[in-house]
């Protein structure tokens, strides 16, 4: 279907008001991914020696496929930081199991290698403030993107939030859901705690009650975050135990084929509609051919992209945009739009 206006992203302006560069994240012991300078010194030092600027991008797990593209994203931005005589280092995590204290010793370890600028998501605040605070404090341009919105950015002293109102998507989806005859949706959260996730889930009630419908979540270990058989079985479970429940919604591509398999597994396939955050080639594919009823697109490539685009301009030229925070989304697609972005997903940045 056609957005309505309520529901296109307000991205579309600023897309063209700055084609510059991106960012991501880590946990753990961190993969790191930069550049280096032709004699092997470390891209940071070499960028300080040569008055070059070194920004350093927090994000997701190396294998996520919603990580990957906002690596993407990333990636293409840093190609005009290279050309420009700078690096751009991307830390990631290897698991999601201590999210928020891993993430913040990623901040602290982007600092000690001399990052000139830190782009990060503020995913459980009560762990990570304390080192997004310490970049404020030394003098470094901080970006917020992904998770936590402009309210993040505005405590912590950075200058712009990049990405979805993860709130907004939410309702947005919980909309989706009533306008579609839903009246009990459950939220499936395998990283409960974290505050992107608990704001889709809170969104999606506000949205499904709005339309006279009720939510509840089914939080999960975040252990389980893509296990195929805990999430499909914990959604059996909870639809057996339930039959009035008609919506499943997860927060990732990866748990919605795992949500797939627990409402198949729960014979519940005529009755249960299936909504998932972000998309890949599997959820495109579902709705498609009528098995899915949405999915909510927040453009990661675009965060990867204009975060690095941003930070660089402001580093180099003191470029900001008047837009704050610069919107990726929410975009809801469902199988009136599905062809246009089956074409983005073929092309590798949805």
């Amino acid at each position: 279907m056609s957005l309505k206006p309520a529901l296109r992203p307000r991205w579309a302006l600023a897309t063209v008001a700055v084609l510059l560069l991106t960012t991501a994240c880590n946990s753990g012991k961190p993969s790191a991914d930069s550049s280096s300078s032709s004699d092997g010194t470390p891209a940071a030092a070499a960028n300080a020696a040569s008055g070059g600027t070194a920004i350093f991008v927090i994000g997701g797990k190396s294998d996520d496929p919603f990580w990957s593209k906002v690596k993407r994203g990333v990636d293409d931005a840093a190609k005009v930081v290279q050309a420009q005589g700078g690096s751009v280092t991307f830390l990631g995590p290897q698991t999601y199991d201590n999210l928020g204290p891993d993430a913040a010793k990623l901040v602290d370890s982007a600092v000690s290698q001399g990052a000139a600028a830190v782009i990060g998501p503020d995913w459980v605040p009560e762990a990570e403030d304390a080192a997004f605070k310490r970049v404020v404090q030394k003098g470094i341009p901080l970006f917020i993107y992904n998770a936590g919105g402009i309210e993040a950015a505005n405590k912590l002293g950075a200058l712009n939030y990049i990405g979805s109102d993860e709130y907004t998507a939410g309702k947005a989806g919980g909309e989706f859901f009533g306008k579609q005859g839903a009246k009990n949706v459950l939220c499936v959260n395998t990283v409960p705690g974290a505050s992107n996730t608990e704001a889709r889930c809170r969104g999606i009630a506000d949205g499904v009650k709005a339309t006279g419908g009720t939510s509840k979540q089914l939080p999960m270990p975040s252990s389980n975050f893509g296990n195929p058989t805990a999430v499909a079985q914990g959604i059996k479970a909870s639809l057996l135990k339930d039959d009035t429940i008609d919506g499943v919604v997860t927060i990732s591509t990866q748990d919605a084929d795992s949500a797939a398999s627990g409402i198949q597994q729960a014979s519940a396939g005529d009755k249960v509609k299936l909504g998932t955050f972000d998309l890949d080639e599997s959820q495109l594919n579902r709705i498609k051919d009528g098995k899915q009823l949405f999915a909510i697109d927040q453009q990661p490539y675009m965060q990867g992209y204009l975060s690095v685009s941003m930070a660089q301009g402001y580093l180099k030229y003191g470029l900001e945009l008047p837009q704050k925070p610069l919107l990726t989304g929410p975009a809801v697609i469902s199988k009136d739009n599905i062809d246009s972005a089956i074409a983005g997903a073929k092309a590798g940045v949805r």
